[in-house]
């Protein structure tokens, strides 16, 4: 087991990452945790990531949680193999899956198709669903609406404007923001950030990918979540602890994980 130890005065965890992919994660939990984020939501993109996640997750158990899904850009693979991870006690929600229209690598039929399979995947096994949106916002809304919202759902990386927040938040979904909150060419999706109420966000570093400012362009890691929260503490005027301490409830809560 890992040391927890670190000098941070908050507790952050990590809502999203890819960790372990390319080796156990080992090194970056150590650095998450010195710098204050002492647990890692680590998100399954396909079977074979999925698999890693879940060898992370049990690796260090009680510091790093698994999720199993197919990403829309794997939609052509199929979801052979997922549903027989979700019933481990260390895949906690099914994802990331949804829509992404910007590259499409997989047709957008056969992304829809998967997505729809994968909400009915969470209802079936009672699990959260973790949600990427890319250019596809109105229909991503209309397969919810038709396949039924998951009682716990999060948008990840968060990248719509005040509209898609609100409608997010009118179906019952929490938003998940990352660093691109502190780009200087994201003001909508800040503006998004800033009128979602406190108890229904999370943050993440979706790492290995988009560091936060002043590290932007880097690899990213787990152990930069930190700067995130401040940069929303700072935007919405808040207290640091106000911060961290709504977040790792909200984030506990919505994956049902013991806070300790």
């Amino acid at each position: 087991m890992i040391d927890s130890g670190g000098n941070s005065p908050h507790l952050w965890i990590d809502n999203h990452c890819h960790i372990g992919f390319d080796g156990d994660g080992g090194e970056e939990i150590k650095e998450g945790l010195a710098a204050g984020v002492k647990k890692f939501i680590n998100v399954g993109t396909d079977l074979t990531t999925s698999l890693k996640a879940l060898a992370a997750a049990e690796a260090f158990p009680e510091v790093v949680f698994a999720t199993a899904g197919v990403h829309p850009h794997e939609a052509s693979q199929g979801l052979e193999g997922i549903a027989e991870l979700l019933d481990r006690p260390e895949i906690i929600a099914v994802g990331e899956c949804g829509l992404d229209y910007h590259y499409n690598h997989s047709p957008p039929e056969t992304q829809r198709i998967i997505f729809a399979e994968q909400i009915a995947l969470a209802h079936e096994h009672n699990l959260p669903l973790v949600i990427h949106a890319r250019e596809a916002w109105n229909e991503i809304f209309a397969i919810l609406e038709s396949e039924s919202t998951p009682s716990k759902t999060v948008f990840h990386c968060f990248t719509g404007g005040s509209n898609e927040a609100e409608k997010a938040l009118s179906i019952g979904a929490l938003l998940s923001f990352s660093g691109i909150i502190t780009f200087k060419n994201a003001k909508d999706t800040r503006d998004a950030m800033l009128l979602v109420p406190l108890n229904k966000l999370m943050l993440e570093t979706d790492s290995p990918y988009l560091a936060p400012v002043p590290l932007r362009g880097q690899k990213n890691s787990p152990k930069n979540l930190p700067l995130i929260g401040e940069h929303i503490a700072k935007e919405r005027g808040l207290a640091i602890e106000t911060v961290s301490e709504q977040v790792w409830a909200t984030t506990h809560n919505f994956y049902g994980i013991a806070p300790e």
